[in-house]
This record gives C-alpha cells, structure tokens and sequence, in this order.
C-alpha cells in the first residue's frame, strides 16, 4: 500500500510503499477514504522540537480518517466489512484506574495514533476495535474524516455551560473556529474569536462568530458593541500564545471558566492575582471523552451544526505537499486528502 512516512529525522514525508497492516484478533483493518492535516502532522512534517523528542521514525503519520472496514479480527463481533469508520486517535491502555472505572480520554499511558503508533496517511489502518466509530452515513465524507479535531472542539466548547453566555476563543484556527460554530449551536449568546490573521477571522465571521483582529481592535469596544458589562462567562483558549492568554485573563468576568486546549511553546507566566480575586475557573483539556464526545459530535451534526466552512482544502494525497504547504502558509482550514473514492 501507499503511505505517508516520516522515515527520517528531519522536515518532510516521503511517499512510499509499505506493507499493508496486519489485523490482531480485537483489530480492525479499514480501508481509508480521506485524511485530514492535522496541526500535529505540521508539528511532525516540520521536525520542530516537539517532533525530535516525540517521533521516531520510520512512522507512517496522521490520525484523522474515514474509511471503510475490509477485514475484522476473529474476536471482533460488532463490526462487519464495509460498515463506514473512522477512529479515536488515542489508544489507551485498558487497565489503569481510569481507563477501569470507564474515564478513557484519562489515561495516564495513551499512545496516539501516527505519532506513538502507525497512522493513518496510507490506503488502509489496523486499529483496536475499541477505538473504532461507526458513522452515520448521512454526514458527509469531508466531515467524517475530521470527527478527531471536531472532538478536541466539541470537548473545549461543552466542558462548560454556553447556554445564553458570552464566549471569548483565543485562537482561530481550525478547532477554534469549530469551537466556535459549537457555541453558537449550543446557545451562546455572544462568540467573539480573536487572531492576528485576516483569513482566518472571516473565516470565523462566516461560521457566525464576531472577529476580533488584536493588532487593530480593542477588547473594550467590541464589548461595549455587543452590549457587554462584566467580561465573558466563558473562555477558551486555543492558541497557545502567552499575550492571547494574558488578553483572555483581563477580559473575563468575576466567576468566569477557562477551558484550555492551546499548548504554548513553552512555560505559561499566570498572573495569580487575576485568577484568584476574579474566581476564575481553569480546566486543561487534551482529546476527547470516549465515547461521549463522538455521540454530541454525532448528534450536533444531525440537528444542523454546520462546521463546513473550516474546510478550504480538498486534494488527492499525491498531492500532500500542496496540502502541508497550505496549512503553513497560515491561508488555509482544514486541508482533506483523498487515498479512495467510496
């Protein structure tokens, strides 16, 4: 089979020929249909510090996908061929003290999928059967094979009550943008998203978000347009970016939650006194709850959630390098790959 493989340390991927996975008896094998560009698959393409002490190659990468199941192992009895899948990306160990009282997305020895095991960017995958999603066939191929970044999105947005609050989203990237159209869907009253860059902030206009460009903009008189008095209810951090936290700080009202999902670059300064006289709330999140998440992902999208318009790129897989370039060039959503037609 074809797949994309970091298969030295250093930037770039290489196509290449590789052995199709075998299938473990609580395996599945699935034939993959579409991929999405991950801002991890950048991390790893790149070779930045994280990649250098995180990968090692050869590693065939990627780990959001749809396809479609060509083979079960002999203890999988759930699940038939041709049955339309995608998968969690982390794969967890089955037997520590979350994991066994049913807190999956809690494990403290999760091996993620194209980063500690092989990928998903090939014509077929072989993952544990307990971490295969069956779809809806309803909901369109593009949107299917990004159910793993749309969890991130879905997990941030609800970690927190949004009904009828005022939502800041640091950071308008693809999973801030879907976070966004999340909000709205679950009864945010006001979504103001910031970022520094103009295509990404039309972007979020068009999924019925307020942009908020920080280079020209004030915090103080979008809140005074939108009829703000006290700050917003509820962050969410997306970015990573020390300034954008410290913004995010400032400009939350007394009580407010912080859900937190961007990774900085490196350590985080706090200002304590904020947080503390401000009774704020501040909660990490990393993934997605198993299964929970995929079931709101499922039915947000089956009562009219419509988070197309973070997709800007479709393109064949031969055709990875125009997608990887795209998502560097900042000018881009989220970039699909097509390995087969359905």
């Amino acid at each position: 089979m074809k797949a994309l493989v970091k298969a030295s340390n250093g930037p770039g991927l290489e196509l290449m020929d590789q052995p199709i996975p075998e299938v473990g008896s609580h395996d599945v094998l699935i034939k993959v249909l579409k991929t999405g560009i991950c801002g991890t698959d950048l991390h790893i393409y790149n070779w930045d510090a994280w990649a250098a002490r995180t990968i090692h190659a050869p590693m065939i990468i990627g780990h959001e996908f749809v396809g479609r199941i060509a083979a079960v192992g002999d203890q999988v009895h759930d699940f038939s061929v041709g049955e339309l899948v995608s998968g969690e990306g982390h794969v967890v160990c089955g037997r520590c003290r979350n994991c066994l009282a049913g807190r999956r997305h809690l494990c403290k020895d999760t091996r993620g999928i194209g980063v500690n095991r092989s990928g998903a960017f090939a014509e077929f995958i072989s993952i544990p059967v307990t971490n295969v999603w069956s779809h809806d066939p309803a909901i369109p191929l593009d949107i299917a094979s990004i159910f793993d970044p749309l969890g991130n999105a879905v997990h941030t947005a609800l970690a927190f009550d949004v009904l009828g609050e005022d939502v800041l989203i640091t950071g308008a990237g693809p999973i801030g943008l879907m976070a966004a159209a999340v909000a709205r869907h679950a009864g945010a009253r006001h979504v103001v998203v910031t970022d520094v860059n103009p295509f990404r902030l039309a972007m979020a206009e068009r999924l019925g978000a307020v942009p908020l460009d920080v280079r020209t903009q004030s915090f103080t008189d979008c809140q005074r347009r939108l009829g703000m008095k006290e700050g917003f209810d509820v962050g969410m951090e997306m970015s990573g970016n020390p300034q954008a936290f410290g913004q995010m700080l400032a400009n939350m009202c007394h009580g407010g939650k912080i859900a937190m999902l961007g990774i900085p670059e490196k350590e985080l300064a706090i200002d304590w006194n904020t947080v503390i006289f401000n009774m704020l709330t501040l909660r990490g999140i990393y993934g997605r709850e198993m299964y929970e998440t995929w079931y709101k992902m499922t039915t947000m999208l089956q009562s009219g959630l419509d988070i197309s318009p973070v997709i800007t790129h479709r393109l064949h897989y031969t055709e990875f390098e125009s997608g990887f370039a795209a998502m560097r060039s900042g000018m881009s959503g989220k970039v699909i790959l097509t390995w087969a037609e359905d």
